[in-house]
This record gives C-alpha cells, structure tokens and sequence, in this order.
C-alpha cells in the first residue's frame, strides 16, 4: 500500500479530474433506476456529497493550511500540522475530495460505475494516506505517534471544533488562492453533467442552451478573474 500511495501521490492533482472525465466518456449520465421521480433524490444525495466535501476543504484550509506539496515529486512535509480541522481528523482534505468524487459518481448514476468508481476512489486516498503516514512517523517519531493517537485518521471528531478555531482568523483568501482550481472544477463538471443529460434526454431547448452557455462564460471569466488576482499577489495574506 506504502509503494502504491508513493505512486498516485505522484499524480494526485490529476487523479479526480481524469477519473471524472474517464467516466464520462465510459458511460453517458441518465435517469437513477431509469425513473426521473426517483433521479431528484439520488440527484440530491450526490450534490450533498459533493457539496459537504467541498465544504469541508474551503474549512481546512481556511484556518489551518497543510503544506504537503511533495518534494520531487514525492512524500514531504515541513511541519506536522494539528492546527484547525486537522486537530480533529488527520486527512479532511482527502476525506473532502473522497466525499465530492463519490458524489459525482452517484450524480451520473450509473451503478456499474458506482460499483467500480467507489471502491477504486477509497482505494486510492487510502494508500496515499498510507504512503503519507509511513513518511510522517519516520519524519516526527513520537510527536507523530501522539497526534495519530489522539486524532482520527477518517472520521472527523468535531467536539471542541469552536475552541480549536477560536484564536485563528478564517482567511478567505488563502482559500481563493489553494482552492479555486478546485471548486471551478467541481462547478464545471456539474455544468457538464446536466448540459450531457439534457442532451440525452433531447430536453435541451434554445433556453436551456443560452442558459448553459451563460454559466459557462461566468464560470470561464470568475476563473480568469481570481487567477490573476492570485498572479498579481492580491490574494495574499
């Protein structure tokens, strides 16, 4: 597990991406059990997964940032971060990306895929974990050993969350910064599915077209926005 994690922390920026775009060149988005009454609900899991996900990472990374980038391309960290959520699961940003990539499989609604994509996705995050904490005991011995006995790897112990944040200030625009490939990713890739589904469905009228082309050019232009804000220094701190 050790030596797979090494390999997809390698790749881990294109992971969830290429495993979105695979998916939906495999199969097409379509109606949940093959009924629209009952697609809205499984619909509505998927957006709430994706959106809590989501949600979670905006928190990390607003009070506390991880600075685990690699080095060559390989496990490194510079410090041992136990500030923010991560005082109260040692992986949120992971757990974030594995709730929005099951959401999004659950959004295409194909079980075939959620058989294969769902396992494949806890998979992947679990051995680059595994690859992360293998460097971080070696790195931190005993101070690491402490923090994992006190914090949960997965499941985010959120007593004591006000008290943990209280002295620290949110900083929006750290997020802006880290997160905004991501979350223009996520809203992209929504426009996608529904723009692919009412293309299937032949319920993609004039309306429904402009109405897509609009979100598209918002979504492009927010983009190149807050990229040149970050090129230009004006998101930092």
């Amino acid at each position: 597990m050790i030596a797979l994690g090494q390999f997809f922390f390698r790749y881990r920026n294109a992971v969830f991406p290429l495993m979105m775009l695979v998916a939906l060149a495999i199969v097409r988005p379509r109606y949940s059990f093959g009924s629209p009454s009952s697609d809205w609900l499984v619909d509505a899991v998927g957006l709430v997964l994706i959106f809590a996900g989501q949600t979670l990472r905006v928190i990390t990374i607003g009070y506390d940032y991880i600075r685990r980038g690699g080095r060559d391309g390989r496990v490194y960290a510079e410090g041992l971060v136990q500030g923010g959520v991560f005082a109260h699961c040692r992986n949120p940003l992971y757990l974030g990306n594995i709730l929005m990539a099951i959401g999004f499989l659950v959004l295409i609604g194909h079980r075939g895929l959620m058989a294969l994509g769902i396992p494949l996705v806890i998979l992947v995050y679990t051995a680059i974990v595994a690859a992360e904490e293998d460097f971080l005991s070696r790195e931190f011995g005993d101070r690491y050993a402490d923090y994992r006995a006190r914090v949960n790897r997965w499941y985010p112990q959120w007593r004591g969350f006000r008290q943990s944040v209280a002295p620290m200030r949110f900083n929006w625009r750290r997020v802006l910064a880290k997160e905004y490939n991501t979350l223009f990713g996520v809203l992209l890739l929504l426009l996608l599915i529904q723009t692919v589904t009412c293309l299937q469905e032949d319920a993609m009228t004039e309306a429904r077209w402009m109405l897509c082309l609009a979100a598209g050019a918002l979504l492009l232009a927010s983009y190149i926005t807050v990229r040149l804000f970050k090129k230009t220094g004006r998101l930092r701190p």
